[in-house]
C-alpha cells in the first residue's frame, strides 16, 4: 500500500466536488480525504494499492456534475488513511 496526494485543478468549488468524491471514494472502499484549498484548487489524499491508483484517478476525474478538472497533480505522500474517506475543512 502507498499513500498519495493530489491537487485538483480547474472548476472544482462550488460545484459539490468535495461531496461527489467523499461519496464515490468511500463506495468502493478507498480511505483518505479531500479538502479545498485557498487558492481555488482541491487536495486530495488517499492509501492505496497500486493496482488501484488508476481508478482513484477516475474518480477524481470524473468529480461531480458541474465540476471540470483540468489538470491532476500526484506525488508520493508518507502519511497512511485507514478508517475510510472523509471531507477536511
Amino acid at each position: 500500500m502507498q499513500s498519495y496526494k493530489f491537487i485538483v485543478i480547474g472548476r472544482v468549488q462550488g460545484v459539490y466536488y468535495r461531496a461527489n468524491i467523499q461519496k464515490n471514494a468511500a463506495a468502493t472502499g478507498f480511505s483518505g480525504y479531500v479538502k479545498n484549498l485557498s487558492d481555488g484548487n482541491v487536495e486530495v489524499c488517499v492509501t492505496c494499492d497500486e493496482l488501484r491508483l488508476e481508478e482513484f484517478k477516475e474518480i477524481l476525474k470524473k468529480g461531480s456534475p458541474n465540476s471540470v478538472v483540468n489538470e491532476l497533480h500526484t506525488q508520493k505522500c508518507d502519511e497512511v488513511f485507514k478508517n475510510g474517506f472523509e471531507i477536511r475543512y
